[in-house]
This record gives structure tokens, C-alpha cells and sequence, in this order.
């Protein structure tokens, strides 16, 4: 823990899910921890108390980061409130009820792509440019959450969910040698089938139940084990891993 003891991590959308799985975990570990979220206020707030009970240091910020003004504070917040940033988990992504492309309409498709893919280009770019070695930083870490649709396609269901993961995958790679000479890692985390809130706003509540027979492990993962993935990416464990996609799937 004394290693990570001054070392401030970012995580967005931590609210929930695997967000805040991933930042018990990385306080655990010794992280002070910044607990991005955009609506849930008091899970956000009760998560924040949760951490510093346990001994732990930890903060909320609300913000969208999807609106660029916003992603701007959320930073701020951060320089202010923690006076440096050492990691960022993007983990906020969003999901759209299960539809096939003829009625998927503009909207929605930009909703999706301005969250999921400009968020988190929004956020990579404000952690480099406090962490990288060429502009002054100390070196970080980045972990984008990606999902393994951007492998499977989701067909009938969120082909553009998949189709936004799919570019944080192609962007983790790109950005992974963009920054790696200037002490940044970046790597990605593709979980599977996991017991999270999210399926509810695919408004399919009985998904996971029904596509767990797809899973070679016959079974649905939790939270705390993408969790437990995150953080050893964020870790000196992780020193020389770069460009990583770590699929988190059970084998499916």
C-alpha cells in the first residue's frame, strides 16, 4: 500500500458497476481515489464514505464526459483537490435499449459515439498532458474500458455499443504508442458477461441469465474481478505492459 500512498487515480463513471468496484479496489490498494459520476449523486457520495471509512482517501466530482467544458472541471477538480493525477480508468460508457440498425436512429448513435469514444479521448488527452515526461509529468497509467462486443458485434442488439468499443480498442493501441516513451502505459480491459446495472438500460433484464450458456465457464462474472484486472494494469506489477487488451470474458 506505502508505494501507492501519494499516487491519485481518476476513475469515470464510478458511481456504479464496475466503476466502483474499481475504485474500492484501487483504495485498497492505496490509490486516492476521484470518483467521477454524471447522475448518481448519492451512490457517488455514499462510495466516497465507504473508502474513507476503511482508511482510505477519496473524492466525488460530478460530470458528463461527454461535454468538453465539463471534462475540463472534472480535471481541474482534480489538479485542485488531489494536486496531481498518477492514473485514469475510462470506464463512463453508456448503453442503449437492444435495437437493430434500421431503427436506430442519428441521435442515438451520437449519444452512444460522443460518450463512449469522445469521452474518452476528453479524458486520455487531460491525463496526458499532466502525465506525460514530455510535458513536464511523472509518467501514469491509462486503462479504457472497452467490452468484449467489439469483438462479438452484438448483432440484434447494440451494434453501436460494440462498434464505440471497438474504437477504444483501435484508440488504446494507437494511444499506447503515441505516449508509451513518455511514461505512460495505456492498456485496455474488455470485460464479458458481467452481473452489472447496465443490463437494465438494454431494458432486457433476463440478458445475462439467457446468454450464460454462451460463456465457456458457464457462468457470469462480478464486478470486483474487472475490477481486480483494472488496478493490477494501474500497478508497478503491470510495469512493462503496454498496448495490452485483457479480455475479461470467461473464454467466450
Amino acid at each position: 500500500m506505502a508505494s501507492n500512498s501519494d499516487k491519485t487515480v481518476l476513475i469515470t463513471g464510478a458511481s456504479r458497476g464496475i466503476g466502483a468496484a474499481s475504485a474500492v479496489a484501487a483504495a485498497a490498494a492505496g490509490w486516492r481515489v476521484c470518483i467521477n459520476f454524471r447522475k448518481c449523486g448519492e451512490e457517488a457520495e455514499s462510495l466516497v464514505s465507504r473508502i474513507q471509512q476503511a482508511g482510505g482517501e477519496a473524492a466525488a466530482c460530478q460530470a458528463d464526459v461527454g461535454n468538453e467544458a465539463e471534462v475540463l472541471s472534472l480535471f481541474e477538480f482534480v489538479d485542485k483537490r488531489f494536486g496531481k493525477l498518477d492514473a485514469l480508468v475510462n470506464n463512463a460508457g453508456i448503453i442503449t435499449p437492444s435495437s437493430r440498425l434500421v431503427d436506430m436512429d442519428c441521435a442515438r448513435l451520437e449519444r452512444i459515439f460522443r460518450v463512449n469514444i469522445t469521452g474518452s479521448f476528453l479524458c486520455a488527452r487531460e491525463a496526458v498532458k499532466r502525465m506525460s515526461t514530455r510535458l513536464g509529468g511523472n509518467g501514469g497509467s491509462i486503462v479504457n474500458l472497452s467490452s468484449a462486443a467489439s469483438r462479438l458485434g452484438a448483432p440484434g442488439e447494440f451494434i453501436d455499443y460494440a462498434s464505440s468499443k471497438g474504437a477504444i480498442d483501435t484508440f488504446t493501441l494507437g494511444l499506447a504508442k503515441e505516449v508509451g516513451a513518455e511514461g505512460i502505459r495505456v492498456n485496455g480491459v474488455r470485460p464479458g458477461l458481467i452481473e452489472t446495472d447496465i443490463h437494465a438500460d438494454t431494458g432486457d433484464l433476463g440478458r445475462s441469465e439467457r446468454l450464460r450458456p454462451l460463456v465457456p465457464m458457464q457462468r457470469i462474472g462480478t464486478a470486483d474481478e474487472v475490477a481486480t484486472c483494472i488496478v493490477w494494469l494501474l500497478s508497478e506489477q503491470a510495469s512493462y505492459v503496454a498496448g495490452a487488451l485483457l479480455d475479461v470474458s470467461g473464454g467466450r
